[in-house]
């Protein structure tokens, strides 16, 4: 009789024991997984943010050079804006720099007719080298070219050439008294210095003598 019970247990082939064990694996898997799902998920977080914070030091640096480049931009068009001014301002510098001479011998041939001069050419000479000097000056007033004619001013280095020191009682001291040649400007800008003689103190025993 417990043969056959032996038998019969052995025939349905599936004992109680082994069917716990499975249970049990299971378990123990399914803990397992669980445990390592919780390990992995602060690694996960930790990069996440490691990686955020390297994207916006990035973004950052990228704003940063933004701004740069925008700066370097606006620089560069106001100076080209500028440079561009100043090339329709000061083209004529070379040439009218070229023209001061031959202002300066109108000047000059005017100068040396006397206006009392009876002598009927040299008067109508004078007269036609005073029509081509208005004119001439009338050229320069329109490309806004000034002339620098400094006499009873005070000394100024930066449009006065001074040629010479005189002393005058008649004028402050550092003031110019004479003028040997004029100076001129274009828009301000200086294209020739004005030769000058500068007044001094006059000597204080030869006054007394």
């Amino acid at each position: 009789m417990s043969d056959e019970k032996e038998n019969s247990v052995t025939a349905e082939g599936h004992p109680s024991e082994p069917v716990e064990s499975l249970e049990q694996a299971e378990g123990t898997i399914a803990e397992e997984t669980g445990q390592h799902d919780a390990g992995k998920e602060p690694d996960l977080t930790e990069q996440l943010e490691s990686d955020l914070e390297t994207a916006r030091e990035e973004a950052k640096g990228n704003w940063e050079k933004l701004l740069r480049s925008q700066a370097e931009l606006e620089n560069l068009r106001r100076r080209s804006k500028r440079e561009l001014e100043d090339s329709h301002k000061f083209a004529v510098e070379k040439f009218s720099r070229e023209l001061l001479p031959v202002l300066d011998s109108l000047e000059l041939g005017i100068q040396a007719a006397s206006p009392d001069e009876t002598n009927h050419e040299i008067v109508k000479l004078r007269e036609g080298n005073e029509l081509i000097l208005q004119q001439l000056t009338s050229v320069f007033e329109k490309f806004n070219i000034e002339v620098v004619d400094p006499v009873g001013e005070t000394f100024n280095p930066e449009f006065h050439q001074a040629m010479a020191m005189e002393a005058c009682d008649e004028a402050e001291p550092n003031t110019v008294v004479r003028v040997f040649q004029k100076g001129y400007l274009l828009n301000q800008r200086l294209i020739r210095a004005a030769m000058v003689v500068v007044a001094k103190e006059s000597d204080p025993e030869k006054i007394e003598k």
